[in-house]
């Protein structure tokens, strides 16, 4: 009966120390997405800018239990505006027929975020480093994902599908550079 109760207590004592669970909904306004696409040669690099539509999450202190993501691809955005609306287009994230594309998170260990992402109706597993931080009014939550375009389907001008693509072979993977901002 002691050993019971002092079981018990001890439980009870780990679970009063953990700290709350509080949900939180990502602010599209006070967060920025900037992506960097790759030449297969050469140092061309062009980078723009993607809006965060929607996004939710759950956390104990700076752990991420639980978090969803929503980007509107309909906002990818380039200084040349042919370059952004090629993007958008059929070749690439064809935003008219996949408007969003969706990061599900599934496990948050050692500041690495991993889970799903949906992109042109493909979900593939991804994980990414990720760094939390308390900020006043909520979190903010900081990386950068490199991802691979041809496993959602996106194999326009990758030298991976196409031979002979010479200055016009696009590299597969790019960068989304996240800096987001979680409110209560």
């Amino acid at each position: 009966m002691k050993t019971a109760l002092l079981f018990l207590v001890s439980l009870l004592t780990l679970v009063a120390a953990r700290p709350a669970a509080t949900t939180y909904r990502l602010d599209p306004a006070a967060s920025t997405l900037t992506w960097t696409g790759h030449a297969e040669a050469g140092t061309w690099a062009p980078q723009g800018t993607v809006r965060l539509r929607e996004g939710s999450l759950t956390a104990e202190g700076s752990t991420v239990r639980a978090a969803r993501v929503v980007v509107d691809m309909a906002t990818i955005a380039h200084e040349q505006a042919q370059l952004a609306e090629h993007l958008r287009g059929a070749d690439f994230f064809d935003a008219a027929t996949y408007p969003t594309a969706t990061f599900q998170l599934t496990e948050f260990k050692a500041g690495r975020a991993y889970g799903t992402l949906t992109i042109k109706g493909v979900t593939k597993p991804v994980d990414m480093p990720v760094a939390v931080e308390p900020v006043a009014g909520g979190l903010r939550l900081r990386g950068t994902a490199t991802l691979d375009r041809t496993r959602f389907g996106i194999n326009y001008n990758s030298a991976s599908f196409f031979q002979n693509l010479g200055s016009y072979a696009i590299r597969n993977d790019f960068q989304v550079a996240f800096d987001m901002v979680a409110r209560p």
